[in-house]
C-alpha cells in the first residue's frame, strides 16, 4: 500500500512526499522554503502551496489556482475581457516571521502576493488585486524568474520589514528589476507597494536585452547581493554571470553595482544554474588560502559556491567558489575608479553603466576619497555601475561533471566542507571539497526516490543539518546526510569514505565523531576517508572461569605501528568462546514524549532525558542533561493539546469528541476532568491511549454556550498531587453551531429504499459521522460521507427584469441582506445570508404593498436536532427617477435657441454632406494615416517654437558652432555639467539664483525651463522630483501672501513651465493612443468645412467659421468645380480635387497639393510658391498665377486673380502636375515647380484684395460720389450672417463633442500623470486652511485644461504634422475658449452685449462644465498613482526617446545662463553647507574652466 511504502521509505531514505501519487495530477513545484525556527516546509506549486512537517508529513494545503485571468488583464480579473481559467505558478515565498506570515507571489494578476498563516497557509491573513502597478511583484512569464530577501527599512523614525525581489523582464511586466517591498500600509504606501524611487536598475521595455535569469538573493554584513544572469546588450545573446550589491539601507539604489563572475578557463562556464552562501570550514579555508587565487581566506569568512554551465552547450558542468571578501574588494575598486579615476584601473577603462542608452562618459570625477564619503553612492555620483569584462573576477572550475548541474548546497562537518550537487537526471552527488582542492572527491551519490526528474536549484538541510531535503518537478525527498550507521565493520566504513563517518572503536560502529563517545582520545574515532582500521592481534588470557573476574589484555596494530593496551574490561562468561545472549531494546522508538517514556517496561530503565527531550537509556542521559537528580522522577512537561475532532458541534451537545496531543497522562485515571465551553464531557476511559488520545462525550447542553475553550486537567506525574489544566482558547472558531439542511435529492424515491440520497446545506460536517442520524419517513438512512456547501436561492415569479435590474434589487432575509446574484424575468437567485437572520421588524410586517414577494422555506428533518425555519425573504425594488429637466435659460438663450431651430434642418444637411466627405479622412485613419509628429518633433514644437528663433532655434536644428579642436574638451565638460545638474542642492540654488535676478525675464524663464526638461529627461523622475520642491515653495508663496487662485495661472516662474513641459511629456502616448484621433478628427472637419465655401485670402475671413472675427461678410456668388488632376510621375491615373471658382490660384494650387498627396505629411509636400499653374483650355497655354498683367483694378485696387477671372468655368476640368512644360490635351492644366520671386514681388503692394475690399476705402470711394443709397447697400451687417456660426457649430457639435469626452472622461483612460499631480494638488491642499474646493479646482484647471489641453488644441501642429491655417485658427480658438469656460467655476452671465463665441456655446456649457466636475471626481475616486508607478513610468519615457533629443545643446545653452550669472550661483552654494560638503563650487570651477577655455582661482 501507499502507506507502507512511503514508512519503508522514511525507514531508510527519510521520507518523501510524492505529489503526483498522493494527489493524483502533477503538481511542478517550483520554489520550497524552510522555516529556520519550526523547521516547517512550505512548497510552492503549480496552483497550490503545501505545508510539510518536517517529516514531509502535510500539514495544510492553500489552492492558489486555477484563477479567471488573461494575458493583458489589469486586475481585478472582473473588469477584465476574454478571461479563462489559467494555472497560478507560484514563484516566490518567504517566511515573514515578525507577523508570522508566509509571502506567496504567483503569476496570476500580474504577480500580486498574498500573506498566508505561517501555521496553516490555509488562512489567508492578506490579499488585495485593487492596488494597481504598484504591487505587481513577480512576473506572469513562466520562464522569468524570481527571487526575494527579506529585510529592514527606516524612515522618519519608522522601522518596517520589508523584503526585495529581483525579477527578470517579462513582456507584460515592469520594467523595475529590483524592487523593494512593504509588508504593511504606511501613509500612502500600501502592503506589496515598491518603495524605493529609482528607475536605474531597469531593463528597456519591449526589447530583448540583457535578459536577466535571477537565481539568489541574499544578505551579508550590512549589504544585500543578487546573483544573476545576463545578456550585455540585444547583439549578442551570450550569457554572463554577475553578482550585484548594494547598501542594505540605500534608500535610492545608488549603491547597485554589478561584477561579472568568470568560471573556468575562458569562462567556459559562463551561465549561473544556482548558488549557495556558507561558511567555508577550516580544512577548505586553509586550501583556498594556500592555493592562492581566493586572497586570504579564514573559516568564518562567507563563500560563494555556485554551479554554472556554457548557455551553448550543456554537455557538462563546474562548481566555482568566490569568498565573499574577493567579491567586495573588486567591487570596491570598480567603484573607485569611477568615483575618483574617471573609471579606469591602471589606466584601463574598467565600468561599464548598464541599462542606460547613453554613449557619453559618465565616470569623469577626479576626487579622490570620493568612495569614503559616500559609500553607498549619492544623487550626483553615476549609478547603476558594472564592471567591463576584463575586470570579472575569475575562479577556476574545483570540479567538473558532464550533464547540466542544476542545485547545489554545502556543508561543514568536523572542519571539512562536502557539496552536494544536484543534476537534470535526479542525482545528488556529494564531493569532498577539503583534502585536495585539485582533485576534490566525488565520494558518493545520495540514494533517494528522484532518478529521472530535474533537482531544483534549492537544496536545503533540516534545522538539526542532519537531512538534506531534494525537491525535484513532482516530489520532495528528505535523505540522511550520511548513512553510517548502516555499516557493520570498519572495512565498509572507511570504504565510504565519507567525511561524516569513522569507525568508533569501542563502541565498535559506524558513527560520526559526534555520537562517538570517547572520539577525543586518541585513535578512538579512525575518520573514514583516510581508509585505516583497527585489527586485534592478541588478546591474554585466552579464557577465563566464569566465576571470576580479572581484567584482560587486547592489543591491535594502528598505521602508527604502535600498541594499545586496554586493561578495564571485565568479561563474565567462560569459556571465552561462548556467544552471550543479547537484547537489544530502544527506548526511543514509540516513545516520543515524557509520558510515554515512563509508561516502558522498567526493566529496560528507559529515563526521559529533558535536555536531550528524547527517551533513552539510562546511562545515555548525562546527570547534567537529566533535569533532576532523579532521573525516574523527572516531571514531566505540561500536556499539550495538538487537534480537537470534530471542530464543530450541535449547540445542544451529545456527541463524542476525540483529544488529541502529547503528554496527556500515563494512566486513565489521570484525566480528572474535561470540559467544553463550561459544558462538562464524560471520560470514555475505555478509550484512553497513554499520553496521545483522550475520547469525552460532551453533555446535553442547556443554555446557549458562550466562547470557545477546552480544559482538560491532567495529572501529568503518577503520586504527585499538582494538577495542569490544558486548555485552549479559540474565540475565532466557535465550536457550537446547528447544521442547517436545506435541499434534498433526489426529493421523491421508491418506498422499498435503496435511493442514494445528497442532502445539501450549511454547518453539515457538525460533529462527526458517528454523531449524525438521518430517518426518512422514520426509517433510518445511512450516512456515507457529509459535505457542507452553500447553494443559490431562487425565487419564482415574473416580470422582475421589467421592474428592476440585479443592482437595483435589494433583498433581505429577516433583517439581514442577500445578495442578488442572477435577475430573470420569472427568476431570482439569491446568496444566502452569512449571518442568521432575526425575525422580521414591525417594518417589514406592515409593508403588503403587492411587490413585495414571500418565500417559505421548510427544512426537512434531522435527527436530534429537528428544527423548522420560516423566514420571509423580503425585495425593496428601486428605480433610478429620471433627472429633473435642466433649469430654464435666461432670456437671451431662449432667443438663440430659437435662432438656432431657424438653422437646425440646414445643419442636418450640412452634417451629413459633411460626415459623407468625411468618410475618406476617416478611412484614412483606419489605416493608420494621422500624420503623428514623432516624439522629438513634438518636443521641439511644444518646448521651443514659440521661441524668439522659432523653427531656427538651435534646440531644433540642433547645431553648435564649437571647433573641432575643442570638442572632445567642450564634450567631456558637458558631461561634468549634466552629473552637476543631477544634484538636487546645485540645481535648487542655480535655479533660485536666476530668478532673483532682475533681467531674467519671463521669456527667458520659459526658455531655460525648456533646456532643463531635455536636459534631465535621462532622469524624469529626478526632474520630477525638482518640480515638486519647487512646486511646493511656490504654493507657499501663494497661499500665505498671495491669493492662492492666482497659482499656476501663467509662467511666471520656472517651475510653471517645467509642469507644462511635464504633462506635456507624461501625455504624448495619451495623445497618440486616445485624444489624438478625435482631436484630428476635429481639425479636418474644421479645415474640411470652411474650405467648402469663400475664403478671403488677403483678410483671412471665410463664410464658414466658429470665429465672429473671422466672419465673410459679404454674399459671394461662386461655385463649384471638379478638377481632374494628373499627375507626371504617378502613372495616368486622374486625381479629383474639388475647387471654388472664387479660389485664388495659390488656394487652388494648396487644394491640389492637398489632395494629390493626401497620404504624405504636410512636411513632405511641394510647397505652394514651388510650382505654378498653367490651364490649356485649346492648343495654347496659359500661366495662371494670383496677380499678373490681367488682373483687374478698381482705383487704386488691384484683386487677386480667381479661376473666375480665367474664365475656368467648366464643371470638370483637367489639369496635369508636372515639373517640365510639354504639349498637352484640350482642357488641361499644367502645374510647375518654379522659383517664387516674381508672384512675391506682384503681391508686395498692399493695395490687392480678394473678395472684400477694406470697408475703409469702400467708404471713401463711395462718400466721393456722394451717393448714400449705394454705401448702405454696399456696407455689410454682419449680424445678418450670424445664423452661419450656428451652422457651422451644428454641423461640427459632434466633433467637438468626442474630442471633449477624449480628454474629460474618467471611466476611460486616465494618464496617470494626471492622478498623480492631482493627489498631489489634494494633499497639499489639505495642509492649508485657506484652500477651499474652488480653489483646487482651479490649480487643477491651470495645471492642465489651461496649461496642456488648450495650449494642444489651438496647436494642433504641435501633435500632427500639418498645416494650421489662420482661418481654422480662429475656429479652433473659439472651442478653446469653450473648453476654458467649461472649467471655470464662475457662472457665466449673458445678454445681448455678450461676444457671439460665447453665446454661440451658451446652451452645452452647463454640460462641458458637469463634465469637468464628474472627470475631476472620478479622477479623485481613482486608484492611487504611488512614486514608483510613476517613476517606472517616466522610467520609461526616459529609456525611449532621450537618445533622440538634443541633450548635449541643452546643456550647452544651460550653461550658458549659468556663465552669464557665475557669481551669483558661486555665492549662493558657498552659502550652503550642504553644497559645501559635496564640493559643488569646485565643481562648477573645473567645467567652467573647460567650458570657457580659461584658468580659474582653483
Amino acid at each position: 500500500s501507499d502507506k507502507k511504502k512511503c514508512h519503508a521509505t522514511q525507514l531508510v531514505w527519510g521520507g518523501f512526499l510524492n505529489l503526483r501519487d498522493r494527489y493524483l495530477k502533477p503538481l511542478p513545484n517550483k520554489i520550497h522554503l524552510s522555516d529556520p525556527q519550526t523547521g516547517r516546509i512550505y512548497l510552492g506549486a503549480v496552483n497550490t502551496i503545501f505545508q510539510l512537517g518536517p517529516s514531509l508529513h502535510l500539514q495544510a494545503r492553500a489552492e492558489t489556482g486555477p484563477r479567471e485571468d488573461a494575458r493583458t488583464c489589469t486586475p481585478p480579473a472582473s473588469a477584465c475581457q476574454d478571461t479563462k481559467p489559467m494555472p497560478n505558478l507560484n514563484k516566490l515565498l518567504l517566511v515573514h516571521p515578525s507577523n508570522g506570515s508566509l509571502i506567496v507571489c504567483g503569476s496570476r494578476y500580474r504577480g500580486i502576493c498574498s500573506l498566508l498563516n505561517l501555521t496553516n497557509v490555509e488562512q489567508q491573513l492578506y490579499y488585495s488585486d485593487s492596488k494597481g502597478e504598484r504591487t505587481y511583484v513577480a512576473s506572469i512569464e513562466d520562464n522569468v524568474n524570481v527571487v526575494g530577501v527579506m529585510s529592514n527599512y527606516s524612515k522618519d523614525g519608522n522601522a518596517f520589514s520589508v523584503f526585495l525581489v529581483g525579477k527578470g523582464y517579462g513582456s507584460l511586466d515592469s520594467t523595475k528589476l529590483i524592487s523593494t517591498r512593504i509588508l504593511q500600509d504606511f501613509r500612502d504606501w500600501v502592503v506589496f507597494e515598491s518603495i524605493i524611487e529609482a528607475s536605474t536598475v531597469q531593463t528597456t521595455p519591449f526589447v530583448p536585452k540583457y535578459l536577466h535569469d535571477f537565481r539568489l538573493a541574499f544578505k551579508d554584513n550590512g549589504y544585500v547581493y543578487f546573483l544573476f544572469s545576463r545578456t550585455l546588450d540585444g547583439t549578442d545573446n551570450k550569457n554572463l554571470t554577475f553578482v550585484s550589491r548594494l547598501c542594505e539601507d540605500d534608500h535610492h539604489y545608488y549603491s547597485h553595482t554589478e561584477l561579472q563572475l568568470n568560471c573556468g578557463q575562458n569562462n567556459r562556464y559562463n551561465k549561473v544554474q544556482a548558488a549557495y552562501v556558507a561558511s567555508p570550514g577550516k580544512e577548505l579555508a586553509r586550501a583556498m588560502t594556500e592555493l592562492g587565487g581566493y586572497g586570504k581566506v579564514d573559516y568564518w569568512n562567507k563563500v560563494l559556491f555556485m554551479v554554472a554551465s556554457p548557455d551553448d552547450d550543456p554537455s557538462d558542468s563546474a562548481l566555482c567558489m568566490y569568498p565573499l571578501n574577493s567579491i567586495n574588494e573588486r567591487l570596491v575598486d570598480i567603484i573607485s575608479a569611477c568615483y575618483s579615476d574617471s573609471g579606469k584601473m591602471s589606466g584601463v577603462p574598467a565600468v561599464d553603466i548598464p541599462y542606460s542608452s547613453k554613449t557619453d562618459e559618465f565616470c569623469t570625477s577626479k576626487i579622490k576619497h570620493t568612495l569614503a564619503n559616500y559609500k553607498c553612492g549619492a544623487d550626483f555620483l553615476p549609478s547603476p555601475l558594472a564592471s567591463k569584462p576584463k575586470f570579472a573576477l575569475k575562479a577556476n572550475a574545483v570540479w567538473t561533471r558532464p550533464g547540466l548541474l542544476t542545485a547545489v548546497a554545502v556543508a561543514v562537518e568536523n572542519d571539512h566542507t562536502i557539496a552536494f550537487l544536484g543534476n537534470t537526471q535526479g542525482e545528488v552527488f556529494k564531493v569532498e571539497l577539503s583534502s585536495d582542492l585539485l582533485l576534490p572527491d566525488m565520494y558518493s551519490t545520495t540514494p533517494g526516490d528522484t532518478m529521472g526528474e530535474k533537482v531544483n536549484k534549492n537544496l536545503f538541510f533540516d534545522l538539526s543539518q542532519n537531512h538534506l531535503y531534494i525537491t525535484t518537478e513532482k516530489k520532495i525527498t528528505k535523505v540522511p546526510v550520511q548513512t553510517c550507521l548502516q555499516k557493520k565493520d570498519c572495512q565498509s566504513c572507511v570504504e565510504l569514505r565519507d567525511p561524516y563517518c569513522g569507525w568508533c572503536v569501542l563502541e565498535g560502529r559506524c558513527t560520526r565523531r559526534s555520537e562517538c563517545r570517547r572520539a577525543e582520545e586518541k585513535n578512538g574515532w579512525l575518520w573514514s576517508p583516510r581508509q585505516h582500521c583497527v585489527k586485534i592481534v592478541s588478546f591474554y588470557p585466552p579464557n577465563l572461569s566464569c566465576k571470576k573476574t580479572q581484567k584482560v589484555q587486547r592489543c591491535f596494530p594502528t598505521h602508527y605501528k604502535t600498541f594499545i593496551k586496554y586493561k578495564k574490561i571485565s568479561i563474565m562468561h567462560s569459556p571465552l568462546t561462548t556467544s552471550p545472549t543479547v537484547t537489544l531494546y530502544n527506548c526511543s522508538m514509540g516513545r516520543e514524549d515524557c509520558s510515554l517514556c515512563k509508561n516502558a517496561d522498567p526493566k529496560y530503565r528507559c529515563v526521559w532525558c529533558a535536555k536531550q527531550r528524547a527517551c533513552v537509556y539510562e546511562k545515555l542521559c548525562n546527570p547534567d542533561q537529566q533535569g533532576s537528580k532523579d532521573p525516574y522522577n523527572t516531571e514531566c512537561p505540561d500536556p499539550q493539546i495538538t487537534d480537537i475532532i470534530p471542530r464543530f458541534g450541535p449547540l445542544q451537545g451529545g456527541i463524542s469528541i476525540t483529544i488529541r496531543g502529547s503528554n496527556l497522562g500515563i494512566h486513565k485515571e489521570d484525566i480528572k476532568s474535561i470540559s467544553v465551553v463550561g459544558v462538562p464531557c464524560i471520560h470514555r476511559q475505555e478509550k484512553y491511549s497513554v499520553s496521545t488520545s483522550i475520547l469525552c462525550v460532551v453533555l446535553v447542553c442547556e443554555s446557549e454556550p458562550v466562547g470557545w475553550s477546552l480544559c482538560v486537567p491532567v495529572n501529568p506525574c503518577r503520586g504527585k498531587m499538582s494538577m495542569y489544566s490544558c486548555c485552549i482558547l479559540q474565540p475565532c472558531l466557535p465550536p457550537h453551531q446547528d447544521p442547517i439542511p436545506e435541499m434534498v435529492k433526489p426529493s421523491r424515491g421508491p418506498k422499498a429504499g435503496g435511493t442514494l440520497i445528497t442532502i445539501s446545506g450549511r454547518f453539515l460536517n457538525t460533529g462527526s459521522m458517528d454523531d449524525v442520524q438521518v430517518t426518512i419517513g422514520g426509517v433510518d438512512c445511512t450516512v456515507h460521507d457529509i459535505l457542507s456547501i452553500t447553494v443559490d436561492l431562487p425565487l419564482q415569479g415574473r416580470g422582475f427584469s421589467k421592474a428592476m435590474t440585479a443592482k437595483e434589487a435589494q433583498a433581505f432575509v429577516g433583517d439581514v441582506p442577500c445578495l442578488v446574484n442572477t435577475l430573470q424575468d420569472d427568476k431570482l437567485f439569491l446568496d444566502p445570508p452569512s449571518t442568521t437572520p432575526s425575525a422580521r421588524s414591525r417594518r417589514h410586517r406592515r409593508d403588503t404593498r403587492p411587490e413585495l414577494l414571500d418565500l417559505t422555506i421548510k427544512s426537512f428533518p434531522f435527527p436530534n436536532f429537528v428544527f423548522m425555519t420560516h423566514e420571509v425573504f423580503v425585495f425593496n425594488l428601486f428605480r433610478r427617477k429620471s433627472q429633473q429637466a435642466e433649469r430654464e435659460y435666461e432670456k437671451v438663450k431662449h432667443q438663440l435657441e430659437n435662432l438656432e431651430e431657424s438653422v437646425r434642418d440646414r445643419c442636418k444637411k450640412e452634417f451629413t454632406d459633411l460626415m459623407i466627405e468625411m468618410e475618406d479622412h476617416t478611412n484614412e485613419l483606419s489605416e493608420g494615416r494621422i500624420p503623428f509628429l514623432d516624439y522629438k518633433t513634438y518636443t521641439d514644437r511644444v518646448f521651443f517654437l514659440p521661441s524668439k528663433d522659432g523653427a531656427n532655434d538651435v534646440m531644433i536644428t540642433g547645431k553648435l558652432n564649437i571647433p573641432e579642436a575643442r570638442r572632445a574638451t567642450v564634450t567631456q565638460a558637458l558631461n561634468q555639467f549634466s552629473n552637476l545638474l543631477n544634484s538636487k542642492t546645485f540645481l535648487i540654488n542655480f535655479i533660485r539664483t536666476l530668478e532673483r535676478s532682475h533681467d531674467f525675464n519671463a521669456r527667458a524663464k520659459v526658455y531655460f525651463a525648456s533646456l532643463l526638461t531635455v536636459a534631465l529627461h535621462g532622469k524624469l523622475e529626478y526632474y520630477t522630483d525638482i518640480m515638486r520642491t519647487l512646486l511646493l515653495e511656490l504654493m507657499e508663496e501663494y497661499v500665505h501672501s498671495k491669493n492662492p487662485k492666482l497659482m499656476l495661472r501663467r509662467s511666471e516662474t520656472v517651475v510653471e513651465r517645467m509642469l507644462c513641459n511635464w504633462m506635456s511629456i507624461c501625455l504624448y502616448q495619451f495623445l497618440k493612443d486616445s485624444a489624438g484621433e478625435p482631436l484630428y478628427k476635429l481639425f479636418r472637419a474644421i479645415k474640411h468645412q470652411i474650405e467648402k465655401g469663400p475664403v478671403d485670402a488677403r483678410v483671412k475671413k471665410a463664410k464658414y467659421t466658429l470665429n465672429d472675427t473671422g466672419l465673410l461678410g459679404d454674399d459671394v456668388e461662386y461655385s463649384v468645380l471638379t478638377l481632374q488632376v494628373l499627375v507626371q510621375g504617378e502613372g495616368p491615373d486622374v486625381t479629383p480635387v474639388k475647387v471654388l471658382s472664387c479660389d485664388t490660384i495659390s488656394q487652388v494650387k494648396e487644394k491640389i497639393i492637398e489632395q494629390v498627396y493626401r497620404n504624405l505629411p504636410y512636411s513632405q509636400r511641394p510647397k505652394v510658391d514651388s510650382v505654378t499653374l498653367e490651364w490649356r483650355p485649346g492648343s495654347t497655354g496659359q500661366i495662371l498665377s494670383d496677380l499678373d498683367l490681367t488682373s483687374q483694378k478698381e482705383g487704386r485696387w488691384k484683386r487677386i486673380n480667381t479661376l473666375a477671372h480665367y474664365n475656368v468655368m467648366c464643371i470638370v476640368c483637367v489639369f496635369c502636375l508636372t515639373k517640365d512644360c510639354y504639349l498637352h490635351s484640350r482642357c488641361e492644366i499644367t502645374l510647375h515647380y518654379f522659383s517664387p520671386l516674381i508672384g512675391n514681388a506682384l503681391l508686395e503692394d498692399d493695395k490687392v484684395f480678394h473678395l472684400v475690399r477694406p470697408a475703409d476705402e469702400l467708404d471713401e470711394m463711395k462718400s466721393k460720389r456722394g451717393s448714400i443709397k449705394d454705401k448702405s447697400m454696399t456696407k455689410a451687417i454682419t449680424e445678418i450672417y450670424l445664423t452661419r456660426l450656428l451652422s457651422v457649430k451644428g454641423t461640427l457639435q459632434q466633433f467637438v463633442d468626442d474630442f471633449f469626452r477624449s480628454v474629460l472622461c474618467s471611466g476611460a483612460v486616465v494618464p496617470p500623470a494626471v492622478k498623480y499631480f492631482f493627489d498631489f494638488l489634494d494633499e497639499q491642499a489639505l495642509k492649508h486652511n485657506n484652500v477651499d474646493e474652488e480653489t483646487i479646482h482651479i490649480w487643477k484647471t491651470n495645471s492642465l485644461p489651461l496649461r496642456f489641453w488648450v495650449n494642444i488644441l489651438k496647436n494642433p501642429h504641435f501633435t500632427f504634422d500639418v498645416h494650421v491655417s489662420e482661418v481654422v485658427d480662429a475656429s479652433l480658438s473659439v472651442i478653446a475658449q469653450t473648453f476654458m469656460d467649461a472649467c471655470t467655476k464662475s457662472e457665466h452671465k449673458l445678454s445681448r452685449d455678450s461676444p457671439s463665441n460665447k453665446l454661440l456655446y451658451a446652451k452645452e456649457i452647463s454640460t462641458y462644465k458637469k463634465m469637468v466636475d464628474d472627470y475631476y471626481k472620478g479622477i479623485r475616486q481613482m486608484v492611487p498613482v504611488s512614486d514608483q508607478d510613476m517613476n517606472t513610468h517616466l522610467a520609461e519615457v526616459s529609456r525611449s526617446h532621450t537618445d533622440k533629443l538634443n541633450t548635449q545643446v541643452a546643456l550647452h545653452q544651460l550653461y550658458q545662463y549659468a556663465s552669464k550669472y557665475y557669481d551669483g550661483i558661486i555665492a549662493s552654494l558657498e552659502e550652503d553647507p550642504a553644497a559645501q560638503s559635496k564640493q559643488l563650487t569646485l565643481r562648477l570651477q573645473q567645467i567652467a574652466a573647460a567650458l570657457e577655455n580659461k584658468v580659474t582661482d582653483l
